[in-house]
């Protein structure tokens, strides 16, 4: 089920907050607690029934691998059921994301011919698996105490985070959701919520919708092929925006949604198309697996004191990673890796103390680096990638101007929405304060309700069509 539809406005979402508000009135903690784990489930079940039923059954498991922990007095035995989590955890992923991948290599590695496996990637399933080890490596080190089976049900379940994120550790949620919290809910943070929800719902239809089916139409539809320098650089830019408003438009419905239910969820992004270089950039993009990837990856191989080697076997491991997690092919590692130099150059520029370029340039420089990078992880495969790298870079037409010239003004008239949606969007990433600040105020006042209710009618008449999230196929 997508935020951004009639069905989750108009049906999902008023029965679930009326039902939670209901059962608060009881003083019944647990049928809260119970309202909104069953909710949640109903919520995935409707966008992946296939996977409801291991989906359950996983929750089960890494909850009695929890409570198991608990009652072992060894380290050894503790050690053990890590493992077995870990385990149980990274196979599900590689059966449902990897295994076919897997084969494609190994049937081209040993002249072998393996069938491929029917397999359908189940929706969010690498954002929850994230969390769940996450939070089952933070009990194994003793951060938190063995939560009740409910209090873990909707701490993992919980329907605004559990498909696209964000990835939350349990002190950001769990003090929300244990004991008697959720019967003291917060009224104050509805106006919180609306205007979150309202941004990210016009992020998502008014301005990612229209660049998605454009770039989409470049990158799938078979408009690569025969594109130009003009369309293909529009379709670069067309997607790197398109990602930005896609996914920080989930994630402030997310945030908004989860303030409905006096749950604060973490900030996700905080405009990382103002990122000075790349390691500004990664700490402001999808901030919450980032940061599990620092912790996870980056943090075991290099620490204070490391020398510059081990600080490039790091940073290019966690990035490897990275770009392995974010789909099974070979142009998501090779993403991954571009990345992983790009912030390896600027770590050491920043431990020599290079002298800072502008701000204007080294943001320019950046976001222009970045789009072209971006390439590798929307193209369709490295054969694809080679041929827009060469269209971007095909200077051919610049030595005729008048035919460019005629070509741009020709690509302008013809697709006239996505050129202005484009410059909005400029204008919104590079100009203005990010939804995070707007949205973090102690009152909110008529202009924010006429702001927040403004978006949300203008999202209600274009929601005609119900578009998926960019980050469903991750």
């Amino acid at each position: 089920m997508i935020f951004s539809s009639y069905s989750f406005l108009f049906a999902f979402l008023p029965v679930t907050l009326l039902g939670f508000h209901l059962l608060r009135k009881t003083g019944r903690t647990w049928l809260v607690k119970l309202w909104l784990t069953a909710a949640s489930l109903v919520f995935y079940g409707l966008g992946q029934p296939d996977f409801l039923a291991w989906f359950i059954f996983s929750i089960l498991i890494n909850y009695l691998i929890l409570y198991l922990m608990d009652r072992a007095g060894k380290k050894g035995v503790r050690g053990l059921l890590l493992a077995l989590a870990v385990c149980w955890n990274l196979g599900l992923l590689f059966w449902f994301k990897y295994l076919n991948f897997a084969i494609t290599n190994l049937n081209w590695l040993f002249r072998t011919d393996i069938p491929l496996l029917k397999l359908i990637l189940p929706i969010g399933i690498s954002f929850f698996t994230f969390q769940i080890l996450a939070f089952t490596v933070s009990f194994f080190k003793g951060e938190r105490g063995l939560p009740t089976l409910l209090d873990y049900a909707v701490f993992v379940t919980f329907f605004p985070q559990l498909i696209v994120g964000p990835v939350v550790r349990h002190e950001e949620v769990m003090p929300a959701v244990e004991g008697d919290r959720l019967l003291s809910y917060a009224p104050k943070l509805i106006p919180r919520g609306v205007m979150l929800f309202s941004m990210g719902c016009a992020k998502k239809i008014l301005l990612a919708d229209t660049l998605i089916t454009f770039a989409s139409a470049y990158y799938t539809g078979g408009g690569a092929a025969g594109a130009g320098l003009v369309h293909s650089w529009a379709a670069v830019l067309a997607y790197t925006f398109a990602y930005y408003f896609d996914f920080s438009g989930y994630i402030d419905m997310a945030r908004g949604l989860g303030c409905f239910f006096g749950i604060e969820l973490p900030v996700n992004f905080d405009s990382p198309y103002k990122a000075r270089d790349f390691g500004d950039f990664w700490r402001r993009w999808n901030i919450t697996v980032s940061r599990f990837f620092n912790d996870t990856v980056f943090s075991n191989l290099f620490g204070f004191g490391d020398g510059a080697g081990r600080l490039v076997l790091a940073t290019m491991a966690t990035f490897l990673v990275s770009g392995i997690w974010h789909g099974a092919a070979w142009h998501y590692i090779a993403w991954g890796l571009v990345n992983g130099a790009l912030v390896t150059l600027a770590n050491f520029r920043a431990l020599r103390e290079r002298k800072p370029l502008p701000v204007w340039l080294a943001v320019f420089l950046t976001f222009f680096t970045g789009a072209l990078v971006r390439v590798l992880f929307d193209c369709t495969g490295m054969t694809q990638a080679v041929m827009i790298y060469k269209k971007l870079f095909d200077v051919r037409e610049l030595l005729h101007p008048r035919v460019f010239l005629a070509s741009a003004w020709s690509f302008l008239k013809g697709n006239l929405s996505v050129t202005v949606t484009m410059a909005i969007g400029a204008v919104i990433c590079f100009c203005f304060p990010n939804s995070n600040r707007l949205s973090e105020k102690d009152s909110f006042g008529w202009r924010e309700a006429v702001f927040s209710a403004a978006l949300l009618a203008v999202s209600l008449l274009y929601m005609r069509r119900v578009s998926t999230f960019l980050y469903f196929n991750f």
